[in-house]
């Protein structure tokens, strides 16, 4: 690396994630480096590709890395936005690293291989702790939802009882607050899809910052565990969303508030549907009708995916014989509904009555039990 044109002669650091995931032994992910000591000018002159909105940064002319330049931050407002940032030059790399999160994602190396770690970065990954890096953490809210990731992400960490304290006062003091919607689901939708959610969703529940940044969810201790085993199942995210906010009755509302993704809001519409129809299809004394039934209020004929994804998610409450499920939504799919149309000479009630009994008698010709 060290042989590149493109940085021969500069100060660069590879910082963050990669040199932390590095130490825990998991596999390198990309590679984000800060340049001490240069200029926008020096990156441009160099071939770099400037990309930066508030603060320089710039791609690397071949690998395409990012390269940030050194740079402090100063609070100047409220939020995660109110801050203005400094990047000259005189930068330190020590004055770059302080203004990080925790202390295992303020850990530099060098492009030999050398740790620069002035915060005890590498005591904390080796003893599995994250620490916020200095009282700086409380002047961006969105660090809370990051430590909470970051505690789904690494199961066998713990966090520093100070960190965890300043974090209660940020929400004491309303920073929480100012945290908009698209940055909260965001964090939210990266915990989801950690190995451990709960533990996300406990770090915001212990602070205080749940039940300001989504007020509607309900029942958590409850869902949470069922997300871990979504989790553990390797479910995607709308499924594992639908599995948090199941016993929320404001469901609609916490997806508004959150600006969720029409896929994952839909599946969290539709889970308690599916898992009542499951429940009425085992206990209705005609069958077929109530499989039908539920069918019908999930979309099923025209979605069976989505039908197939459902199913997957309630099996994580409770035994789904998703097999027989997927029989009967294709015997009912075979249907010929056009042809059913042309023998009822267009009388749409009479489609529709022939309809459903054509797939009725299907179920019940072919039913696998329940």
């Amino acid at each position: 690396m060290s042989r590149d044109p493109a940085i021969a002669g500069l100060r660069v650091y590879i910082v963050g994630g990669a040199v932390r995931d590095a130490l825990l032994g998991l596999p390198p992910g990309d590679h984000d480096w800060v340049v001490v000591g240069a200029t926008p000018e020096d990156m441009a002159r160099r071939g770099f590709i400037p990309v930066g909105g508030d603060f320089p940064v710039f791609l690397h002319p071949r690998s395409k890395e990012e390269y940030a330049l050194a740079r402090t931050e100063r609070k100047s407002g409220r939020g995660y936005k109110g801050f203005t940032f400094y990047t000259g030059s005189d930068v330190t790399l020590e004055e770059d690293l302080r203004r990080r999160d925790l202390t295992v994602n303020a850990i530099a190396q060098t492009p030999e291989g050398e740790l620069v770690d002035p915060l005890g970065g590498v005591a904390d990954v080796r003893a599995r702790v994250l620490r916020h890096v200095g009282e700086a953490f409380e002047e961006d809210p969105v660090r809370i939802l990051r430590l909470g990731r970051f505690a789904a992400r690494f199961g066998d960490f713990t966090i520093a009882p100070e960190t965890l304290e300043l974090c209660r006062r940020m929400v004491q003091a309303g920073e929480a607050d100012a945290l908009v919607p698209e940055r909260v689901w965001k964090e939210l939708s990266r915990g989801l899809m950690a190995s451990t959610p709960s533990r996300m969703l406990g770090v915001l529940r212990d602070c205080g910052a749940l039940a300001r940044v989504m007020p509607e969810l309900q029942e958590v201790d409850v869902t949470a565990a069922d997300v871990d085993r979504a989790a553990g199942l390797g479910l995607p995210l709308p499924g594992r969303y639908a599995l948090l906010c199941r016993l929320t009755p404001e469901r609609e509302a916490l997806g508004r508030r959150l600006r969720v993704p029409t896929e994952c809001n839909d599946y969290a519409r539709l889970l308690p549907e599916v898992l009542a129809g499951l429940d009425a299809a085992h206990q209705a004394a005609d069958a077929a009708d109530a499989q039908l039934a539920l069918m019908e209020r999930a979309d099923a004929l025209r979605k069976p995916q989505r039908f197939a994804d459902l199913l997957e998610t309630a099996a994580v409450l409770r035994p789904v014989d998703r097999q027989a499920w997927r029989a009967r939504v294709e015997a009912v799919r075979g249907v010929d509904a056009g042809a059913i149309a042309r023998a009822s000479a267009g009388d749409p009630a009479r489609i529709k009555e022939g309809v459903r009994a054509a797939r009725l008698q299907q179920l019940r010709a072919g039913a696998a039990p329940l």
